[in-house]
């Protein structure tokens, strides 16, 4: 049963749920990892992981809906290679990519911004991508159907109602990520993508609050654990509460991040330390610049760096080695 909050002297539609201990426990847990994981500079520092994050989320999110692309494939595809596979698997991934790259130009409270991001998403797999359903729709899991979405007529106000408990004061980002995605799945406001959706906003909602779930691929889990997945939606559409969705996805979180936390912890090489230095200079600096960057290196590994990158041809050096003057190259 829906319940009544006030936010802002509005009075709001809140979705059905309830917080338990072992959610509370699971938020208590999920904000340790991130506290972690942001004091060691995990993501922020490793270009090359945050790379292989985005092509894991994607990989896993479009698998998720039966694409056959691998991982090998869609980095092709992000080197402008040519790819072979289905036609309409290519172009999935290739939209996946346009709207993943774009991800902080998203506002997650923006139902218009929802709406652009679908279109993007379904441009050229579906007809009128980035607009609400206008015909009943049904999911079938084998012979059976798993759930009757609401009538299209609903489906504009039900979302608007989850758009205003989404800006809403009502807990925390980490639970309302979780229920935004149930109820959207409960919904279906699109004829297809609702999936993909679901899982695209979460990540939207946790990076307004913290920006390491951009490159979090908590999607590898859930395509690890389909069975459950669809298990937690449909328990909770019985039981008609998000409650069993949201510890199910508080559980993907959390286990993502501690895969993280083991796997995020290595040196960076030259070649990565050097990547992640340029991303924030495109304009001359000198060895002192780099250091003072890279301040847990040593002087010697730094000239070693500069030496590699000059040698790879991706700067340029400009006098003799103590007064140098580097560039990135155009």
């Amino acid at each position: 049963m829906l319940s009544l909050i006030v936010s802002n002297d509005t009075i709001i539609m809140k979705p059905p749920y309830t917080i338990t201990s072992e959610i509370l426990s699971l938020v208590s847990a999920i904000s340790q990892k991130i506290g972690e994981a942001n004091a060691k500079y995990i993501v922020r520092q490793n270009p090359k992981l945050r790379k292989q994050n985005k092509i894991k989320t994607i990989h896993s999110t479009l698998g998720i809906e039966g694409n056959t692309l691998t991982e090998k494939q869609i980095t092709a595809l992000i080197e402008n290679k040519r790819v072979a596979g289905p036609e309409k698997d290519i172009k999935e991934v290739i939209n996946a990519l346009t709207v993943y790259k774009d991800l902080k130009s998203f506002r997650y409270s923006s139902e218009k911004d929802f709406l652009k991001a679908h279109k993007l998403l379904m441009t050229g797999l579906i007809e009128k991508p980035g607009t609400y359903r206008t015909r009943g729709v049904g999911i079938v899991k084998g012979s059976q159907v798993a759930h009757i979405a609401p009538p299209h007529h609903n489906v504009k106000f039900l979302m608007r109602d989850l758009f205003a408990y989404l800006k809403s004061e009502a807990d925390s980002s980490l639970i309302k990520s979780c229920v935004f995605h149930y109820e959207m799945e409960f919904i279906h406001p699109f004829i297809d993508g609702n999936g993909r959706m679901g899982r695209l906003w979460q990540t939207l909602i946790l990076m307004n609050e913290f920006p390491l779930f951009e490159f979090l691929p908590f999607e590898t889990l859930i395509a690890k654990n389909q069975k459950e997945y669809y298990r937690a939606l449909s328990a909770s559409d019985k039981e008609g509460s998000s409650t069993k969705f949201i510890t199910f996805m508080l559980k993907i979180i959390d286990e993502s991040l501690s895969l993280l936390l083991e796997n995020g912890t290595r040196k960076l090489n030259e070649s990565e330390r050097l990547e992640l230095f340029l991303e924030h200079h495109t304009n001359s600096f000198t060895r002192k610049d780099y250091l003072k960057h890279h301040s847990d290196i040593s002087s010697a590994t730094a000239s070693r760096d500069l030496k590699y990158g000059v040698a790879q041809k991706l700067i340029l050096m400009i006098g003799d080695k103590k007064t140098a003057i580097y560039k990135k190259k155009k």
